[in-house]
């Protein structure tokens, strides 16, 4: 896995956990991604929290732990309902 390409990017302590498509989401939609990727390649979440979310479990693994669930279970959202809504914004962009 290589860094995070976008330094503006940088992941919130906890996803959000809404029905409805965010801005966050357009903005961390490579950071969904990546972490689906790495769910399917087997890594360790505390590899893919350090790398991806920029998070180090070792110094503080169960703030670290929260921020790679929140993130996984919203990377799940996204892939599995989220994506329609997508399909129904005018240019997939998401209001302010």
């Amino acid at each position: 896995m290589t860094q995070r390409p976008d330094a503006q990017a940088i992941p919130a302590d906890e996803a959000p956990d809404c029905p409805t498509l965010t801005a966050y989401d357009h903005l961390h939609h490579i950071t969904y991604l990546r972490l689906l990727d790495a769910e399917a390649d087997g890594a360790d979440w505390r590899e893919v929290a350090r790398i991806v979310l920029g998070r180090d479990p070792a110094c503080d693994g169960a703030a670290a732990r929260r921020c790679w669930d929140s993130h996984m279970a919203r990377a799940r959202w996204m892939r599995d309902t989220g994506y329609r809504q997508l399909l129904t914004i005018p240019g997939g962009k998401t209001p302010h």
